[in-house]
């Protein structure tokens, strides 16, 4: 066998041999905690930071979790499936002030942001405790850079 020939077949050999060395052994998949699972029903929308809340905004937070919360989720952290979450640009003072939430929870909205339907109107809530709540979403808001 001619001298070049021998050379080539070593060549491509070694070429093979290093291309079947460095084929994948199993499918590459990223580690489970870096991938990114579907939220699940009743998951918070987005993370919330609570600040160290006044006085009134605590009584809000309470006011909050006995009538909103099923919604608009722990800390207006929203709640796949069911509401959006407050602490969020949408709900920025500017854009929704604090009479919108008088009037949803006076009156209910029709979905317009978000697809979770229309929210209904909500009893047992008095003008005060609405009020209450509001600073409390507000205080979230700031907390988490919505102003």
């Amino acid at each position: 066998m001619n001298t070049k020939a021998l050379l080539a077949i070593i060549v491509l050999a070694a070429m093979a041999g290093g291309i079947y060395a460095m084929r994948p052994t199993a499918p590459q998949t990223a580690p489970v905690d870096a991938v990114s699972a579907a939220p699940a029903v009743g998951d918070a929308i987005v993370s919330v930071t609570v600040p160290e809340l006044s006085p009134l905004a605590q009584i809000g937070a309470t006011g909050f979790a006995n009538v909103c919360a099923r919604c608009h989720g722990d800390n207006a952290a929203g709640r796949e499936g069911a509401g959006p979450p407050l602490v969020h640009q949408i709900y920025v003072r500017g854009h929704h002030g604090d009479a919108a939430f008088h009037n949803a929870v006076a009156n209910g909205v029709p979905a317009h942001h978000w697809p979770f339907g229309n929210m209904p109107p909500q009893s047992g809530l008095t003008t005060a405790d609405v009020d209450a709540i509001v600073i409390y979403v507000r205080e979230l808001q700031r907390a988490n850079g919505i102003l």
